[in-house]
């Protein structure tokens, strides 16, 4: 039997061919994948920006959805037909974070999609670990969104934060709206800052107050929070302005969320983090837990899932899913059906 595959082959080339698919081994199950979805970490290898991780050729793709399609030996309590997504961390278990408990972020961790091939395939096997089991009833098209939502589950408990604070988000990307929504489902009220206007009327039809950066936000962060600032800023745009807006809208012991990656350094005031006795807090990933309440979030109808996914494109044109994330262009969530072939599977 053979598997229909999306292979990073250099910068900028993807190459769709066939693998032959074997059973799998001890531990390991093998999924018939539904669906994957592009994210900006996916762009970054498309471009080459990873090739220190990411050996050409390579299947890339963590953001998935399917149903267990065979288990190997010595694997119980999974039988092939179940809908399930995968958590795409595989950590040592014996350095000093996983020792700790902290296996999400381990010092040799393998992340899935990045350092082991991943989910742009239609038939995928992963160690039965991984696997986060999904309700019977829940699209799997939404489901492949419980990745991203177990990211903003993550960064809003590391923010402790509680019903009625202030929380500020910069960027108003897919990672940085599901934060919106996570946080505001928490109790917060919450201002988003986005300058794409299409990414604003997103947030706004989700009843989320969404401003563009300016001359003026000082002024409406002084309106909204009577003058004292955010209790908690989650940085998501990944600018270094976003840095500074973040920085200098927190409260007096205000809590800074890095979320997005900065490859390069960047300046921040810190004075300001002196001045007001602020805290920063780095999140990255997730745990299980996060992505069980991801699960959750998703099937009750708390995350928008069909509102957040903008576009989806058979396997066979998976460029184009990760053309139109690219260009920004009145997209939120790109998805790839990997069961698809030919133009029938996009919309």
């Amino acid at each position: 039997m053979n598997a229909r595959r999306v292979l990073y082959t250099a910068p900028g080339t993807l190459t769709v061919d066939d693998a032959q698919t074997a059973p799998p081994p001890a531990g390991h199950v093998r999924i018939d994948v539904a669906y994957t979805g592009i994210c900006g970490t996916d762009l970054h290898v498309y471009h080459g920006a990873m090739d220190a991780r990411v050996k050409p050729p390579g299947v890339i793709g963590h953001e998935m959805s399917g149903r267990i399609a065979q288990t190997g030996p010595g694997v119980s309590g999974w039988q092939a037909g179940a809908p399930v997504t995968v958590m795409p961390l595989a950590s040592c278990g014996q350095c000093p974070a996983c020792r700790a408990g902290h296996t999400h972020i381990c010092h040799r961790l393998v992340f899935i999609g990045i350092d082991a091939d991943g989910s742009l395939q239609n038939s995928w096997t992963v160690p039965a670990d991984t696997l986060v089991r999904l309700p019977d009833d829940l699209r799997l098209d939404h489901a492949a969104l419980v990745e991203p939502t177990a990211v903003a589950v993550h960064d809003v408990r590391r923010a402790a934060l509680q019903p009625g604070e202030k929380a500020l988000v910069v960027g108003g990307g897919p990672i940085g709206l599901l934060i919106a929504v996570v946080a505001r489902r928490s109790g917060a009220d919450v201002l988003l800052v986005e300058p794409d206007p299409y990414r604003r009327s997103i947030a706004e039809g989700l009843q989320l107050t969404a401003v563009s950066p300016g001359d003026d936000l000082t002024d409406t962060l002084d309106r909204w929070t009577d003058g004292a600032g955010a209790a908690v800023a989650f940085e998501v745009s990944g600018a270094a302005a976003g840095v500074t807006t973040a920085v200098d809208a927190l409260a007096t012991r205000g809590r800074l969320v890095q979320v997005a990656i900065h490859p390069q350094p960047r300046e921040i005031s810190l004075h300001r983090v002196f001045w007001r006795e602020l805290t920063l807090i780095g999140a990255r990933l997730y745990d299980r837990s996060d992505f069980e309440t991801a699960v959750g979030l998703i099937a009750d109808g708390s995350i928008p899932a069909a509102t957040l996914i903008s576009r989806i494109e058979p396997l066979e044109h998976a460029e184009r899913a990760f053309q139109a994330l690219e260009s920004g262009d009145g997209v939120m969530k790109v998805l790839v059906d990997c069961r698809a072939t030919g133009d029938g599977g996009a919309r």
